[in-house]
């Protein structure tokens, strides 16, 4: 008989405890940021340098375009570098993002950033700030709801910067992998 009444009440108060929910599946919040890092290698386009180093990565896509978002990242580019030499990125620009439904975990994007390439020479030979357009695309892999994993390639293209001798002159062309969550 206790435990007739016991069920009877846990029944009768159980829609009183999952009515918990703070906002409606079907409610949106207006955009999406998140933020993440990774770590970087990237071929210097200058010397012959393979530099590495860690990349801060922002990111906001609004509700009305799903597949659209915009991203800014900082990337510092001081391992492996010898003579002093080192590369600075600050990009920003849109990324489009596609849509797979035979696998839901993998989100492939190809994104289109501009801004600032930075650069110190070696041996303090010079320093320099060139505007960088920057090409690429990747592969977020979902692991938890809030946490994904990012595999990254970009191509840099530096106009009017101090290229290799025997190439294009003036273009610098880094390129490289990252790899964060």
């Amino acid at each position: 008989m206790v435990h007739r009444a016991f069920l009877l009440v846990a029944l009768w108060m159980a829609p009183i405890f999952a009515a918990a929910q703070v906002a409606y599946d079907a409610e949106r919040t207006p955009f999406s940021l998140s933020a993440g890092g990774s770590f970087s290698y990237f071929w210097a386009g200058y010397g012959g340098y393979h530099v590495m180093g860690p990349t801060a990565v922002v990111d906001y896509s609004p509700v009305i375009w799903d597949h659209v978002a915009a991203e800014a990242e900082g990337r510092w580019l001081t391992l492996n570098a010898s003579r002093g030499f080192s590369e600075y990125n600050y990009l920003i620009g849109p990324v489009y993002r596609i849509t797979l439904t035979q696998h839901p975990g993998l989100h492939p994007y190809v994104k289109g950033l501009v801004g600032a390439g930075i650069i110190n020479f070696p041996n303090n030979l010079a320093y320099g700030r060139y505007f960088a357009i920057a090409p690429g695309g990747g592969v977020d892999f979902t692991l938890t709801r809030r946490v994904r994993l990012r595999a990254d390639y970009e191509f840099q293209i530096w106009p009017n910067a101090p290229g290799i001798p025997g190439t294009s002159g003036g273009t610098m062309i880094p390129n490289g992998v990252s790899l964060g969550m």
